[in-house]
């Protein structure tokens, strides 16, 4: 076949930080498919077509982008952050899994992009220097046991956690419960980064502890991090740095 698929991620939202080999691969397609904010950021051309839909439809997008590379067609999945961290990536190859077999002769290629955990984290300066995680707390695609039983269990095992989706319209109870779930299992002194909007014209970074936090410091344009038991504060002029020490000494090991 000669039209492909490519899984693209365009990064937190600066265009500084979208990868080279994300925009030769948007130079070469002739069709972008996408939700709504993804791919209005991506400049029209002659040549190219857009393919915008709504939240929520993801296999059927990825259905659609499949069909047209069979057709011939030149397509890039857009998603932001990185497609491979919940994102567009695993609804294509699920779409692909159970559609026709001829799609599984496709030129199928993920490209990588800088996620909005590791794009706070930076700014930040280093919260998931040691081990790490990342949950996504939407309870649209997984019941809230299990998102309850991933948050306790890694609070005991002591990692930094990155959340994504931590509070929408629709349900703003789960940061509430969060909240409640890390309470019960961390000291209220736990360093938690709010940081909304990165790297776009609206950013704002928050350092709070777990006592302080509230549940409006959270949106869906937020990502929380929520460091370890080691993780530290470096306090000076200007913006704190936070970082996690990359050792854990040897009276934590036994």
């Amino acid at each position: 076949m000669s039209g492909w698929v490519k899984i693209a991620g365009l990064g937190p939202g600066d265009e500084a930080l979208v990868t080279p080999e994300v925009t030769a691969a948007l130079a070469e397609a002739t069709d972008v498919v996408g939700y709504i904010p993804y791919v209005a950021r991506i400049s029209e051309r002659p040549g190219l077509t857009l393919h915008s839909s709504d939240n929520r439809v993801e296999i059927d997008r990825s259905r659609h982008a499949l069909q047209m590379a069979a057709e011939g067609k030149r397509v890039v999945v857009v998603s932001s952050g990185d497609p491979g961290v919940f994102a567009m990536a695993a609804a294509v190859f699920e779409a692909l899994e159970n559609g026709p077999a001829e799609w599984r002769d496709l030129q199928i290629d993920v490209l990588p992009g800088i996620t909005a955990m590791l794009a706070a984290s930076a700014r930040a300066g280093a919260p998931m220097g040691h081990d790490f995680c990342a949950i996504n707390l939407s309870d649209n695609l997984k019941p809230w046991s299990l998102i309850e039983k991933r948050l306790r269990l890694a609070a005991q095992a002591d990692f930094s956690m990155a959340f994504y989706n931590p509070r929408s319209k629709s349900r703003p109870e789960g940061f509430v419960k969060t909240l409640e779930v890390l309470r019960d299992e961390c000291e209220p002194e736990r360093v938690i980064l709010f940081a909304h909007a990165v790297s776009r014209t609206d950013e704002e970074m928050r350092i709070s502890t777990l006592a302080e936090a509230t549940p409006d410091m959270a949106d869906m344009q937020t990502v929380v991090i929520v460091g370890s038991s080691r993780t530290r504060v470096i306090e000076r002029d200007g913006a704190p740095i936070i970082y996690t020490p990359r050792f854990t000494p040897d009276e934590d090991q036994g």
